[in-house]
């Protein structure tokens, strides 16, 4: 069987990031890395967004970045800059396109399309099968996710950031092409939280998309008619044209994943619990994540003893305990964040960039009860 030192499983961002890290490192010059994907990664199948502090190293491949955001909620309705941060939009087929062609360039790294059918350990290294083959590695990096993980334990709530959006084209100028909408929560919540989401690339051009933080999806008609409200009825657009359709689904829950981790294998990007929990954004962490794991890797050490929890990791799981027994606080717990606090700020804890002192500002800015009690029934457990 053919050998190497590390196989990378899974060429989206996570798989891509770590292939391209360890390509252009000499450390890591003399490790041959094989990179499988079932798929060859030619399609636009998801858009990535983040904010980041002025220039970035995705810059070049960004599809569109917006210096203002918008917030709404029951009382708040907030149009601000953002500077000095900007958000920005990355599309997958810009990445796939731009990072195979890097990673591929590496002497030392293989991309081969091919689907894993297991991972099987073997003492000191591990087999990975696909349907065709099998390969051996003393280390693996695996971003094939089992969503039957989270739902076979209650220790940890699960929910879902799940959501349907609608690329449109108008026929008269709407958008402000200058303003993303990051969260409009001033449509019906019907008991759980639920908001819109507008990214304008022109004048007449936007994603519009209908999400929701909560347990259970919807049928697609009820997030279809929400788009058609919200555009009617918010927006004003009695015309247009839909020309794509993003649909997905992301959990969002402080589950354990590092149980799954062992000498040899590491399990990375939302497998191993790289998504932020309490709002599902999962690119930029990544990014964060890569550059831990390849300084990590230069030690030496065991990959069960990578991922550590932070105290993010508790305000995040506080945040979904009260989303598990009372959904529909979300956006209330949003708004009040975002009328006491400055958004640069808000931005910054969810980067988890902020010190203890600047967490304590935000966490005083949220309604007090449902963390107090969400604290309680957290310490009874335990």
């Amino acid at each position: 069987m053919p050998n190497y030192d590390y196989i990378i499983i899974g060429a989206g961002a996570s798989g891509l990031l770590l292939a391209d890290a360890l390509g252009r490192d000499d450390f890591f010059s003399n490790k041959s890395i094989l990179i499988l994907d079932k798929d060859i990664k030619n399609s636009n199948d998801r858009t990535w967004c983040f904010w980041e502090n002025a220039s970035g190293e995705f810059d070049a491949i960004l599809h569109k970045t917006w210096p203002e955001i918008y917030f709404a909620g029951n009382e708040l309705q907030l149009a601000t800059s953002i500077d000095p941060y900007q958000y920005k939009m990355l599309r997958g087929i810009d990445f796939y396109d731009h990072y195979l062609e890097r990673v591929t360039g590496y002497a030392n790294v293989t991309f081969i399309q091919e689907s894993v059918s297991a991972i099987v350990v073997k003492e000191a290294e591990v087999q990975v099968k696909t349907e065709g083959s099998s390969y051996i590695a003393k280390k693996v990096f695996n971003s094939i996710f089992d969503y039957k993980k989270l739902l076979n334990q209650t220790k940890y709530p699960v929910l879902q950031q799940h959501f349907l959006g609608w690329f449109i084209k108008t026929e008269k100028p709407v958008f402000n092409t200058e303003q993303a909408t990051f969260m409009d929560f001033s449509i019906p919540q019907k008991e759980n939280t639920r908001f819109m989401y507008v990214l304008p690339f022109s004048e007449t051009h936007a994603l519009v998309e209908y999400t929701l933080f909560s347990e259970n999806t919807l049928e697609k008609e009820e997030y279809e008619n929400a788009i058609k409200s919200y555009l009617k009825d918010k927006l004003a657009v009695a015309e247009y044209t839909i020309t794509e359709v993003e649909q997905g689904n992301i959990p969002m829950t402080c589950f354990d994943f590092s149980k799954g981790n062992s000498e040899n294998i590491l399990n990375i990007g939302i497998a191993g619990g790289w998504a932020k929990p309490s709002t599902g954004y999962t690119f930029y962490n990544s990014t964060k994540k890569v550059k831990e794991l390849v300084a990590y890797l230069k030690s030496g050490k065991s990959l069960s003893d990578f991922s550590k929890k932070t105290r993010f990791w508790y305000y995040d799981l506080l945040l979904l305990d009260i989303l598990q027994s009372d959904n529909h606080l979300g956006g209330s717990i949003f708004e009040a964040m975002f009328k006491k606090r400055k958004p640069q700020f808000i931005l910054k804890f969810l980067d988890e960039e902020t010190t203890f002192w600047e967490e304590l500002q935000i966490i005083w800015a949220c309604p007090k009860s449902p963390f107090v009690k969400a604290l309680f029934k957290r310490l009874l457990r335990y």
